[in-house]
């Protein structure tokens, strides 16, 4: 297996099953630990963050450790230095290096020249993070993970690829709506074994879970008023989710832009679990930092 996490397609279900029982366990402890005594994270971010820097910063001191924020604009990664330089330099100094990246290329020169491990705090390709903040939700509601049914409806961006990843593993079974143009790579609808229709409201039925993103993310605001008029109709409502069924929790990884892919009486409803997601950033991934910074074991 990898000693990176740049996708969830780095981790087999054994793995991916590990980082949610210790995500647990440190969730019910309220764990403080000492696997990263010692050892140093650098956090590269090339973009703005709330919940990925925070819950890295935190998990990293919950752990005993320390991480250093590093601004892009200063590094100049790829620009003032190749990111074979700035990856070379920073594996001689830390322990391990996340990143937070406009283009997963970065991310992945990263991880060919640190010689520590890289984790992938989000890139164009893949939010890993993300995805494990969000099975542990669904389990914490469901109590299982396999055979239970999420509904996305939306942007097939970097969140979706990381869902369909994650269900590939974890037994979900997801429908996917999405406009046209803004479907998901077909091979990685089937390796999910995912269904896709075009109407939300199709998508929805009997759903557990609906979960949406933001239709313009950071880097497409050029793209916001075709987007704009390509997902009208897309929009999770009190209607859309009344569809669902009474059993419909709501999930969104945030920010949100109330009035575009979520109405507010959703995302601040009795059904909404989007600040249990936000929670359960931060012990995923410590859990993550633990197995991959702090040596803890994978089994047992």
């Amino acid at each position: 297996m990898s000693n990176h996490l740049l996708s969830i397609s780095d981790l087999d279900a054994d793995r991916l099953h590990a980082l949610l029982r210790t995500a647990e366990q440190f969730k019910n402890a309220r764990y403080r630990g000492s696997e990263l005594r010692g050892k140093t994270l650098a956090m590269i971010f090339e973009k703005p963050s709330l919940r990925t820097r925070t819950t890295l910063e935190v998990a990293a001191v919950h752990l005993g450790g320390h991480a250093v924020y590093l601004d892009a604009r200063q590094v100049g990664l790829g620009v003032r230095e190749p990111v074979r330089d700035v990856a070379e330099n920073l594996g001689r100094w830390v322990e391990g290096v996340s990143a937070r990246v406009n283009k997963h290329e970065t991310v992945a020169g990263l991880a060919e020249f640190a010689g520590v491990p890289v984790i992938n705090a989000l890139s164009d390709e893949h939010h890993p993070l993300q995805a494990l903040a969000d099975l542990m939700t669904l389990k914490e509601n469901f109590g299982r993970l396999a055979g239970v049914r999420l509904a996305y409806v939306g942007d097939g961006n970097n969140v979706l690829t990381s869902l369909l990843e994650a269900a590939a593993l974890a037994g979900l079974e997801v429908v996917v709506s999405t406009p046209e143009g803004y479907e998901p790579d077909p091979g990685l609808l089937e390796r999910a074994q995912a269904r896709f229709v075009r109407d939300p409201y199709e998508a929805v039925q009997g759903a557990d879970a609906v979960y949406t993103d933001v239709w313009t993310s950071m880097g497409q605001e050029a793209e916001a008023e075709r987007r704009l008029r390509d997902f009208a109709g897309y929009t999770v409502t009190p209607e859309l989710m009344e569809a669902a069924g009474a059993q419909a929790i709501f999930l969104h990884c945030l920010p949100a832009h109330y009035g575009e892919e979520v109405v507010e009486a959703v995302a601040h409803g009795p059904r909404s679990r989007i600040f249990d997601q936000a929670e359960n950033r931060l012990h995923t991934v410590k859990a993550v930092l633990a197995h991959y910074l702090g040596g803890r074991p994978w089994s047992g």
